[in-house]
């Protein structure tokens, strides 16, 4: 069968064999938004748990507006350039209203990228920056957390009069979801609150998982910084495999999150009988695919379905390289996932994003991984603690040669924006 996977801009066809496919799993169909420049406008004025924004503006002097970096296809432009003129109707001048990259650790976004964050005219029009989460001067203490973590929150988030955040909801595979509390911690944390939040002791929990809210460390901790941080207002939107908007929610940052996750756990669900000895992810075409940092997301997305000593696939550009130099100094400095395993959860040994491969070591005790790339060399992925293939079609025939004729086979075309899972396993009669 010919399958389209999510790879880059373009996306990338590739040829799986039938005899093998136990299933392609995809999103639930949800039906786009006809009109969502008019949802948008329509939840501004009549939001969740929340008065309209125009009233929540009213009397402030100034705002600021967290969104998120190119990671996220978040449709900025459209939901904007339906708030600023509310906002500056309420009387806060246009050089008083900030809109500020949610950046969290990653590197800023300059030029052309704020343009295609924020659109031609918001980039031009607005005073737009990047938070810093390396620069400690950027933030201000707010006390720790019940877990104990130091919460330092970008200061001109907190020094606004009316603080909005505007995001994405979708499967994340620690928070359970990104959106609504996320574009604050780790949006606009700094590094000391991230790495203490992103400690093995939260990683590790069985619960900080895709999908799963109840019981998460990782979304009950930044749940309560993003509350002691404040946030005025909050929309999010969900999108659909051709991202386009196909449910919206704003208001109160919790009512409003929590309702638009219900929606999305309608839609980005599916399952396979039982697990599969191969397994064909990707991290969801650009910007996810980027670096080897983020594609790790594709690689977890598949964990849930593989059979232990099973392989999983990942095709992935990676056309920007590795990650930061902090995420390739791990490499540089260990022979191995379980050495760099055992240091982090034994020592007192840390390097900023670290977490990343410790989700990739989660995957790896379970299942080799195997990745196709034109981004970076076999040599250079075998440093990094991976198998490479020149193709999934190659990859898949060395799998058939080491499974043998009968191997089992899925595909997850969009990866992490997807929740994969084996089904349930029917109750025992009798």
């Amino acid at each position: 069968m010919r399958v389209k996977l999510d790879y880059g801009r373009s996306g990338l066809f590739v040829e799986l064999p039938d005899e093998n496919l136990v299933k392609i799993l995809r999103y639930r169909p949800a039906e786009p938004l006809a009109d969502p420049r008019a949802v948008i406008r329509e939840l501004l004025w009549r939001p969740i748990g929340t008065p309209p924004l125009a009233e929540i503006a009213a009397g402030k002097r100034s705002a600021c507006i967290a969104v998120c970096d190119i990671t996220r296809p978040v449709p900025n432009e459209l939901i904007l350039s339906e708030m600023l003129p509310i906002l500056e109707m309420a009387g806060i001048p246009r050089e008083r209203i900030l809109i500020l990259i949610a950046t969290g650790l990653h590197r800023p976004n300059l030029g052309r990228e704020l343009v295609q964050i924020l659109g031609e005219e918001i980039a031009e029009k607005y005073w737009v920056e990047n938070h810093s989460g390396q620069d400690p001067e950027e933030h201000e203490y707010l006390g720790e957390s019940p877990r104990g973590v130091p919460i330092w929150i970008d200061r001109r988030y907190l020094q606004a009069d009316l603080k909005i955040t505007v995001g994405l909801i979708e499967p994340h595979f620690m928070a359970g979801y990104s959106g609504g509390r996320k574009l604050i911690c780790p949006g606009l944390a700094a590094l000391e609150t991230v790495r203490a939040w992103h400690s093995p002791r939260f990683l590790e929990h069985p619960r900080a998982r895709s999908g799963v809210l109840e019981g998460n460390p990782v979304h009950e901790e930044n749940t309560w910084i993003a509350r002691r941080a404040g946030c005025d207002f909050i929309v999010n939107v969900v999108l659909d495999e051709e991202r386009r908007i196909v449910h919206a929610v704003a208001g109160d940052m919790e009512a409003a999150f929590l309702e638009g996750v219900r929606f999305v756990d309608t839609m980005v669900r599916d399952t396979v009988p039982e697990p599969v000895d191969v397994v064909v992810t990707t991290s969801a075409g650009y910007p996810l695919d980027a670096t080897f940092y983020q594609s790790v997301k594709g690689m977890v997305a598949a964990e849930p379905i593989v059979k232990p000593g099973g392989t999983v696939i990942l095709a992935a550009e990676i056309s920007e390289g590795i990650g930061s130099p902090e995420f390739q100094q791990i490499f540089r400095e260990h022979s191995s996932l379980d050495e760099f395993m055992e240091r982090i959860t034994q020592g007192n040994y840390f390097r900023m994003d670290q977490w990343q491969l410790e989700e990739m070591a989660k995957v790896r005790r379970k299942a080799r991984i195997v990745v196709v790339t034109e981004g970076l060399s076999a040599a250079q992925l075998e440093r990094l603690f991976v198998e490479s293939a020149p193709s999934v079609e190659a990859a898949l025939a060395e799998c058939r040669r080491r499974y043998g004729p009968n191997m089992t086979l899925a595909a997850i075309p969009k990866g992490p924006y997807l929740i994969a899972d084996v089904e349930p396993q029917a109750a025992a009669v009798g």
